[in-house]
C-alpha cells in the first residue's frame, strides 16, 4: 500500500531525504510532487540508420549519436517535440530509505498534455530520480524547468534492502544518463546464441 501524508512527513523528518524540497504543498496525500530539473538528452534524429539495442549487430551506431545534451537555468523553458523523447532527472536530490521504494509517474495535469513516464525506483536509491519523458501529444509542449511536473508515490516493503549489495548501471546520478543498454548481460548471452546459430566466428 502507498504511504499516506502522515507517513511520508514523519520519513521525512527521519529516513527520507529529499533536497532541495521548496514547498511543504508539494507533500500530497498520497505522494510528492517533484521538480524538473535541470539536464536534459534530447531525442534527435541520428545519422545512423537505427537506435542499435542489440549486440548482433556492432556496426550500426551508438546510442549517444540520437540524443544531444542541453542544459537550462531553473525557470527556463524548452520545447518537447511530438513523439520526442527526452532523459531528464528531478531537481531534488532524494535518499529512499531502505525498506522504501518510489513509483513515478506525471501530475495529472502534465498527463493531459500527452506526456507519459513510469518508472520505479529501488529502495536505498540515492541520487536524482531519472526521467525519460516522451510527448505524445500532436503538438509541441514548452515545459518549464524547476516545475513540479511529476510525482513520487512510496512503497514500504516488509524486508529491508541494500542498494548497494549489486552493481548497477545508473548508480547515485545526478543528472541524467544516456541508455547503457549494450552492457546488459542478457544480451550477451543471447548474442553467443545468435553466433551460434548463424555459425559466426570471431
Amino acid at each position: 500500500m502507498y504511504l499516506v501524508k502522515s507517513d511520508i512527513e514523519k520519513l521525512i523528518e527521519k529516513d527520507l531525504f529529499i533536497r532541495p524540497l521548496l514547498d511543504k504543498e508539494q507533500i500530497n496525500e498520497i505522494s510528492v510532487d517533484l521538480r524538473l530539473g535541470t539536464d536534459f538528452y534530447i531525442s534527435i534524429q541520428g545519422r545512423d540508420s537505427m537506435i542499435n539495442a542489440s549486440l548482433n549487430h556492432r556496426a550500426i551506431g551508438d546510442v549517444g549519436n540520437f540524443f544531444q545534451e542541453s542544459r537550462r537555468r531553473v525557470g527556463e523553458t524548452f520545447i518537447l517535440h511530438p513523439q520526442q523523447t527526452v532523459l531528464a532527472s528531478s531537481l531534488e536530490y532524494i535518499k529512499l530509505p531502505n525498506n522504501v521504494f518510489a513509483v513515478l509517474t506525471m501530475r495529472s495535469t502534465y498527463s493531459r498534455l500527452g506526456l507519459t513516464l513510469s518508472s520505479i525506483v529501488q529502495p536505498g536509491y540515492s541520487g536524482c530520480f531519472s526521467l525519460e519523458l516522451t510527448n505524445n501529444n500532436k503538438n509541441q509542449i514548452n515545459l518549464t524547468v524547476g516545475a513540479c511536473v511529476f510525482q513520487a508515490k512510496f512503497v514500504e516493503i516488509k524486508e529491508p534492502q541494500n542498494y548497494f549489495n549489486r552493481r548497477r548501471k545508473y548508480l547515485c546520478q545526478v543528472r541524467p544518463f544516456i541508455p547503457s543498454i549494450i552492457t546488459d548481460n542478457d544480451l550477451k548471452y543471447l548474442n553467443e546464441i545468435w553466433k551460434q546459430d548463424n555459425h559466426i566466428l570471431e
